[in-house]
């Protein structure tokens, strides 16, 4: 089972999170952020991965340390899920559209950490949520998950349905790159023979 858990305890947070790469997507999550559980509820349900994710934050402060610090603990679960990433597709894209917006999305699972972003919001806030932390989320992910992403609006006028349209394109990204290539086998998707 590809197959990971990470905990990871701050001043700032407690997380603890376990992902299956070969999952259903069934996320069983809980933040103490409200809209983002239900993003990262779209992150699973999109890439077939099952998530598990338990995060106590400073949230008297803001949601900016628990949203970030998950960020961090997803990625560094995806890596040590993918192990040697013997057999993965390894690139996945996907422009998803939800209304009025429509999101790209694309991502090398490389090791080599990079965030292409450029996601404009119209609102600073959904609800009490500060747009700007998705942002923070996946540059936090793409860093210690080490992964070349790029996130870009296309077009979009809600910042709810931007907000939800990068985490589905992020997750049908992933979900192709790391799915097993038939073809490949065993080897590693690389001419370097290591990523």
């Amino acid at each position: 089972m590809r197959r990971a858990t990470v905990s990871r305890k701050t001043n700032e947070t407690e997380i603890t999170v376990t992902v299956s790469l070969d999952g259903t997507g069934r996320c069983d999550c809980d933040t103490g952020v409200g809209f983002f559980d239900h993003m990262l509820d779209q992150l699973a349900r999109h890439s077939l991965i099952d998530m598990e994710i338990r995060a106590q934050g400073d949230l008297h402060i803001d949601d900016h340390h628990t949203v970030e610090d998950t960020g961090i603990a997803l990625g560094q679960a995806l890596r040590e899920a993918l192990g040697d990433k013997r057999g993965i597709h390894r690139y996945g894209e996907c422009s998803l559209p939800m209304d009025d917006t429509l999101v790209r999305a694309a991502l090398d699972l490389s090791g080599r950490p990079w965030l292409g972003w450029d996601l404009p919001m119209p609102a600073q806030k959904i609800g009490g949520f500060d747009t700007e932390l998705v942002r923070e989320f996946f540059q936090a992910l793409s860093t210690h998950g080490g992964i070349t992403l790029h996130v870009d609006l296309v077009r979009g006028l809600n910042s709810h349905h931007i907000a939800e349209a990068a985490f589905k394109a992020v997750a049908r990204a992933l979900r192709v790159a790391v799915e097993s290539d038939p073809r490949k086998g065993d080897a590693i998707p690389s001419t370097k023979g290591s990523l």
